[in-house]
């Protein structure tokens, strides 16, 4: 059997280096180079997943396919791999923990002490060896490197189990199928103007002494670093020079594989790994050229975003990422306003007239507005009254999950005239319940109780805007995550409204897509489709927007169609469409779409 060869991403002096991306991005290089790559994101906190931490904690929560609920890290792994990961791809103290108390109370350990080394140990060597050898690229048999990174900062003391752990699995592997990749500050004072090396030496001599050697240095700084900093940091630090690479401030994330590529940094992990004979060069043509596309675009389209976290992105990121990949697709310049729910509410108004004016003016000034899924109930009317002035000023309209069932709500309140209708998740004795409680969902359980993963949601009405932008495709599966869902018993009564729900589940009880007839685009989905994005491939509901939101929808739904009858992933728009802009077609100017 074929060794794994392994890349760890451990980052020094402060947290938020751009780890995640840097892992990511190591990763796209190595799949350019002809491998096959997994990833694995080790979190050192004690829950055993992300689901129940708030957006201001940790940022948004990113969901699989098989339902995890995984830290955001391992949405950009997806992202940059186009890849399909799974709940253990995700390592967390808390489910290593879980196992070996698991395992004890089972009596596997024999009357024996359980203690951190070697119990704990072991059980992280065996979940990294467990999980690499799992193909995530849709393809048999196992990958040939699986990149790990290691969340937060060498140092803290509930990430040292895992670098203890890590020490022993780089001797158990031994040289050749393991490399260190190092993501350090190295800051430039204001005063002085010069780039300083002791934070990465100190932080460098403390991996060392915890059993971990670097064979890589990936120095955040805000410019490249200087020759004779270089030359110092590859004294102090023991690395070889050419293996020092800087990871300067750049206009977007998507540079960053082009700058590690640049610096050769691929080269210097390819040559650790053993793997130059194995090994293509590097073809990032494409990413390249999108990177190019993205940074010309000049043409603005604005999106309201209304939501309740608008001070932190994180808590957005894979709306935004969605936003971006179909912005970039239709050749726009993505300007997200944030509108934040509260503020378009009637007591904001009362209490601070000018933040109420101003919110509004965002919202009436933007060329498309989305509500992204949320919980709880701050800003939920400041949301309705969002959707509310979409549909009735003709405004294309993106409503997700919590989104679709307010649409839902606000439908049946201005239209059918139901005063009190509202989800039982926010008026639990409300006469008329729009949005109820699912059956199989737990109140009193938090963590992985609701209807979470992918679902397939299947087409009612084949001509509908949503089933051309999936390719006319008859069902299309996607990522859920939610507890509350639209009350079937009033389906009849609003769809003969004019309200639509062109997509349902396999039993036709729970609603999956909304769409308002007669209005350029108005869609409400109950699953997350910024989830499965791509900036390739764009998910499909979001070019929607987009499109119609500068105008050039019917070009897209007709490109959609013809460009798509398979059905891919999920997301029947796929490369093809990506392409289809780029290569400059029939509908493109090169700037954007014929309108």
């Amino acid at each position: 059997m074929k060794k794994m060869k392994y890349v760890l991403v451990t980052g020094g002096v402060v947290s938020g280096l751009g780890k995640g991306v840097t892992a990511s991005s190591i990763g796209l290089l190595l799949q350019a180079c002809g491998l096959r790559v997994t990833s694995i994101k080790i979190d050192p906190y004690l829950n055993t997943d992300a689901g129940t931490m708030s957006p201001f904690e940790h940022g948004e929560v990113f969901v699989l396919d098989d339902g995890g609920e995984v830290d955001l890290d391992l949405g950009n792994y997806e992202r940059f791999l186009d890849s399909t990961l799974t709940r253990d791809n995700n390592l967390t103290t808390g489910k290593i923990y879980q196992s070996v108390i698991d395992k004890e109370r089972k009596g596997d350990y024999l009357g024996r002490t359980v203690q951190v080394v070697p119990h704990i140990t072991d059980a992280i060597q065996e979940w990294i060896e467990r999980v690499a050898n799992v193909p995530v690229d849709g393809k048999e048999g196992p990958p040939d490197v699986c990149v790990i990174e290691l969340g937060g900062t060498i140092g803290d003391i509930e990430s040292m189990p895992f670098i203890e752990a890590l020490g022993q699995f780089s001797y158990k592997v031994g040289p050749g199928n393991f490399c260190l990749v190092h993501v350090s500050l190295v800051p430039v004072l204001s005063v002085v103007g010069e780039q300083k090396t002791k934070p990465t030496q100190h932080s460098v001599r403390e991996l060392r002494s915890l059993g971990l050697t670097p064979n890589i240095l990936a120095c955040r700084s805000t410019k490249a670093l200087e020759e004779n900093v270089k030359t110092k940091l590859s004294q102090f630090c023991h690395v070889p020079e050419e293996n020092i690479v800087t990871l300067y401030d750049v206009p977007n994330i998507w540079h960053v594989p082009l700058l590690l590529r640049d610096q050769k940094a691929h080269g210097a992990i390819l040559k650790e790994l053993n793997l130059l004979g194995k090994a293509v060069e590097a073809d990032v043509t494409e990413w390249t050229e999108r990177t190019k596309i993205y940074d010309s675009l000049q043409d603005p389209v604005r999106i309201a975003m209304v939501g309740k976290y608008t001070g932190l992105t994180d808590s957005y990121l894979s709306v935004l990422k969605a936003l971006l990949h179909a912005s970039v697709a239709c050749h726009k310049k993505l300007v997200v306003e944030w509108v934040a729910a509260s503020d378009l509410e009637e007591i904001t108004a009362h209490e601070t007239p000018d933040v109420h004016k101003a919110a509004w003016d965002l919202l009436k000034g933007a060329d498309g507005i989305l509500v992204p899924g949320g919980f709880g109930d701050r800003g939920v009317q400041g949301k309705i009254l969002a959707t509310k002035y979409a549909r009735e000023n003709q405004v294309p309209f993106l409503g997700i999950c919590l989104g679709m069932q307010l649409a839902v709500v606000e439908f049946a309140r201005s239209i059918l005239g139901y005063k009190d209708a509202n989800s039982t998740e926010f008026e639990p004795e409300t006469s008329s319940p729009c949005v109820i409680f699912m059956p199989e969902g737990s109140t009193t359980h938090m963590g992985g109780t609701m209807r979470l993963g992918s679902r397939r949601t299947h087409f009612q009405v084949p001509d509908c805007k949503s089933a051309k932008l999936y390719g006319n495709a008859k069902y299309v599966d996607e990522r859920h995550r939610h507890r509350y869902e639209v009350n079937p018993d009033m389906i009849s009564e609003i769809e003969n409204a004019g309200l639509s729900f062109v997509g349902k589940d396999g039993t036709g009880r729970r609603m999956e897509i909304v769409e308002l007839q007669n209005h350029p685009y108005f869609v409400g989905v109950q699953f997350h489709p910024e989830f499965k994005s791509r900036p390739g491939k764009p998910s499909a509901l979001f070019l929607g927007l987009i499109a119609a939101a500068s105008g050039c929808l019917e070009a897209v739904l007709q490109a959609s169609v013809k460009m798509n009858k398979v059905l891919i992933n999920g997301m029947a728009n796929g490369t093809a469409m990506g392409k289809f802009y780029q290569n400059g077609n029939v509908y493109s100017n090169g700037n954007g779409l014929h309108h």
